[in-house]
């Protein structure tokens, strides 16, 4: 099977909306799917930048 899954969860990350979205799966969907949910919901501009601060924002889920 595909690795350690990933997960990033809003909640860690107060904002205005008050977003509880937790996204878990392997690095590679969490990463994507929160770069389009950062740049949908938070109004995020999708950069490499955005990719990077995702990417070392992500958690080892204990499945």
């Amino acid at each position: 099977m595909g690795g350690q899954r990933k997960s990033i969860d809003c909640r860690d990350y107060p904002s205005e909306k008050n977003c509880s979205l937790k996204i878990s799966g392997t690095e590679d969907e969490v990463l994507d799917a929160a770069v389009e949910h950062a740049v949908s919901a938070h109004r995020h501009e999708n950069s490499p930048e955005l990719r990077d601060q995702i990417k070392s924002m992500l958690k080892d889920e204990s499945d």
